[in-house]
C-alpha cells in the first residue's frame, strides 16, 4: 500500500534493514505490560495496606531518590546517542557507561544524603538513606540500557524491566500475606528492584567491560553536560508536582494523585516500546532516514496513545475504585485532567531522541526550563485551590505546549509541514493490520525518485 501524499510505502520494505519485525515491539510491549501490571498490583497492595498517608510517604521517598538519579547521571545517555554514529567509539562508550554511572551515581547519593541530614529534603525519614543506596546502580543501569538499545538488544532491557518488577512485587505479596507490609519493607523492596537491572546487565556483559577511555569520558561529560540542565528540568517537570503537593496539600493528596499517575503510566506501554525499538534507526548515520523514521513513528504513537488513554479515561470511574479501593475514588478526576498531558508525553520521548542529532542542547534545555517554570507557577496557583486535580491540570497545561514546541522544531529541521505529522487514514489502517498480526512493521518509507518526500 502506498500513501500518495508522501510516497511512503506502508507495507514492508524489502531492502535489508529498512523493515523491522513486530517481534521486538511485541516483546517490549509484553515486558512493559507485565511490569506495569505488577506495578499496579504493587501499588494496590501499598494503597490498601498503608492507605493514602503511608503511600504518600513512600511516594516522597521514591520520588526524591529518583530525582537524585536524574541529577547524578549528567545525561551520559544523551552523549551515547550523539556519538553512536562514530562506530570506532562503540567499545569505549560501552565501558564508560558502567564506570561513569557508578561514580557519578555515588557522588549524587552522597550529596543527597548530606542534604537530607541538613533537613532540605522534604522528609525526615531515615528510610531516605536506604533508598539512596540504589542510586549508583540505578544511574549505571540507565547508561547500560541506552547502550543496549543502541545495539538493538532490547531483550536485555526487557529482562531487566521484568526482573525489577518481580523483585518489588513478589516480596510485598509475601509480606502482606503475613501481615508485615510496612513503609520500611516497601522502601527496601524498591531499593532492591533498582539494583537488579544493573546486576543483569553485568551478567549479560561478561566478561565485564572494565576498560576506561578517559578522553572519551571527558567528551561525553562535555556533551552530556550541555543537555543535562534540560534533562533535569524535564524530570523535575514530571516529579516536582509530587513534592509541591506534599508541601501545599497533604501526603494523602499525594497518594490520591500518584494513583492517577500510576494508572496513566499503563497507557505509555506501546509508545515507549516503539520509541525504544526505533532508537537505533534515529541514531544511525543517515539523517534523512532518521527524519522519516521519526515522522512515521510520531503519527503511529499519536494514534496508539490517544486510543489507549481515551479508553482508560472512560473506564477509570469503575477501574480505580475496584482495583485500589473506594478510598482512591478521588483519583479519577486527576486522571481525567492529566490525560491530555499523557498523550503529549507519549510523543516527547520519541522526538527528543531525534533532536539530539541536531546538537543544539541549549534549545532543548530552554524549552524544558520554561516548561518547568510554568509548571511550578501553575502548581503554586492551582494546588491550594484544587489539590490533586490542580496538580494534574498544571501538568497537562505544560506537557502539551512542550510537545508542540519540540515537534514543531523537528518538523522545521526535517522540512516537513506540521500537518503531515498528523495521523492519516492510511496510518490507521496500517496500525489495524499490524495489531491484527499480519506482516511486519515498516519504520522507513521509500523516497520517491530521490526527492526526499516523506
Amino acid at each position: 500500500m502506498r500513501d500518495s501524499r508522501d510516497g511512503a510505502t506502508l507495507d514492508p520494505v524489502a531492502t535489508s534493514g529498512t523493515a523491522l519485525s513486530l517481534r521486538a515491539v511485541s516483546r517490549t510491549v509484553a515486558s512493559r505490560t507485565m511490569r506495569l501490571m505488577l506495578a499496579t498490583l504493587t501499588g494496590m497492595l501499598i494503597a490498601r495496606t498503608l492507605q493514602p498517608e503511608g503511600r504518600g510517604v513512600y511516594a516522597v521517598i521514591a520520588t526524591t531518590a529518583g530525582m537524585t538519579m536524574v541529577l547524578g547521571h549528567l545525561s551520559i545517555e544523551k552523549s551515547q546517542i550523539a556519538l553512536w554514529a562514530e562506530r570506532d567509539r562503540h567499545p569505549g562508550l560501552t565501558s564508560n557507561s558502567m564506570v561513569l554511572g557508578l561514580v557519578l551515581g555515588a557522588l549524587a547519593a552522597l550529596a543527597a544524603l548530606a542534604v537530607t541530614v541538613r533537613g532540605v529534603i522534604p522528609t525526615a525519614s531515615p528510610l531516605m538513606a536506604v533508598a539512596l543506596i540504589a542510586v549508583p546502580f540505578g544511574v549505571a543501569a540507565i547508561n547500560l540500557n541506552g547502550i543496549a538499545l543502541l545495539r538493538s538488544r532490547v531483550d536485555i532491557v526487557n529482562r531487566g524491566t521484568l526482573a525489577a518488577a518481580l523483585t518489588q512485587c513478589l516480596p510485598l505479596l509475601l509480606l502482606m500475606a503475613v501481615g508485615e507490609l510496612t513503609v520500611t519493607s516497601v522502601v527496601v523492596c524498591w531499593t532492591i528492584s533498582i539494583i537488579v537491572p544493573f546486576a543483569l546487565h553485568m551478567r549479560a556483559s561478561r566478561p565485564l567491560p572494565l576498560r576506561w577511555d578517559g578522553g572519551l569520558a571527558r567528551r561525553q561529560l562535555a556533551i552530556g553536560g550541555r543537555y543535562h540542565a534540560g534533562r533535569v528540568a524535564f524530570h523535575f517537570l514530571l516529579t516536582l508536582d509530587v513534592l509541591l503537593l506534599n508541601a501545599l496539600a497533604s501526603t494523602a493528596a499525594v497518594g490520591i494523585y500518584t494513583v492517577a499517575v500510576t494508572v496513566l503510566a499503563l497507557t505509555r506501554i506501546p509508545s515507549d516500546a516503539i520509541a525504544q525499538v526505533v532508537l537505533p534507526f534515529q541514531a544511525g548515520e543517515d539523517a534523512r532516514d532518521a527524519d522519516r523514521v521519526t515522522a512515521r513513528t510520531l503519527r503511529l504513537n499519536l494514534i496508539l496513545s490517544a486510543g489507549v488513554i481515551g479508553t482508560l479515561a472512560v473506564a477509570a470511574p469503575l477501574l480505580i475504585p475496584l482495583v485500589y479501593g473506594e478510598a482512591f475514588a478521588g483519583s479519577v478526576a486527576p486522571l481525567w485532567a492529566l490525560a491530555p498531558g499523557a498523550i503529549a508525553l507519549a510523543l516527547i520521548r520519541l522526538v527528543e531522541q531525534h533532536l539530539v542529532r541536531l546538537a543544539r542542547p541549549i534549545g532543548m534545555t530552554m524549552i524544558a526550563i520554561c516548561a518547568l517554570g510554568a509548571n511550578v507557577a501553575l502548581n503554586l496557583l492551582l494546588i491550594p485551590r484544587w489539590g490533586a486535580v490542580g496538580a494534574a491540570l498544571a501538568s497537562s497545561a505544560t506537557y502539551v505546549p512542550m510537545a508542540v514546541l519540540e515537534i514543531a522544531w523537528f518538523a522545521r529541521s526535517a522540512r516537513i509541514p506540521m500537518w503531515e505529522l498528523l495521523p492519516r487514514p492510511a496510518d490507521v489502517r496500517s496500525v489495524r493490520r499490524r495489531l491484527a498480526g499480519r506482516g511486519r512493521l515498516s519504520w522507513r518509507g521509500r523516497r520517491r525518485g530521490g526527492s526526499g518526500a516523506r
